[in-house]
């Protein structure tokens, strides 16, 4: 299945242990990981300002990711879906990326549920979702 996951989730995934870790570390294993420059850069950003990262500990954490994921350039929507600019250029990437999800803290982005094809998880959401869905295609 390929996943997007929401800037959110990476930062929680690298400044905490808990269901964010989890959900990426199991993605990476399981699942092709899809993300854009966008969301790459979002995430670096984040640690520097936002958490106090130097600049080379984010580069080194932008790079890991990077190399365990699938880079796409995100669709364009035509039309504004999220009031926040950035939450379509999530739902871009995902349409991009001919993603099954996005997995996302973002109420903004959880409220809608599904965008097209594309569902919208939260990461306490994921382990049941991926049952229903692995058990829907077998």
């Amino acid at each position: 299945m390929k996943i997007v996951l929401d800037t959110n989730v990476l930062i929680a995934a690298f400044i905490t242990r808990g269901v964010c870790s989890d959900v990426l570390e199991h993605c990476v294993r399981r699942h092709v990981l899809v993300t854009s420059e966008f969301i790459l850069n979002e995430f670096c950003e984040k640690l520097i300002h936002k958490f106090k990262y130097n600049v080379n500990e984010a580069e080194e954490a932008v790079e890991l990711l990077r190399s365990q994921m699938e880079m796409v350039i995100p669709a364009r929507l035509g039309t504004a879906v999220c009031r926040d600019p950035d939450d379509d250029t999530i739902l871009g990437t995902a349409i991009a990326g001919e993603a099954a999800c996005i997995i996302t803290g973002d109420k903004d982005l959880l409220v809608i549920k599904q965008f097209r094809v594309i569902d919208i998880v939260h990461p306490s959401e994921f382990a049941e979702y991926e049952a229903a869905s692995l058990g829907s295609a077998a």
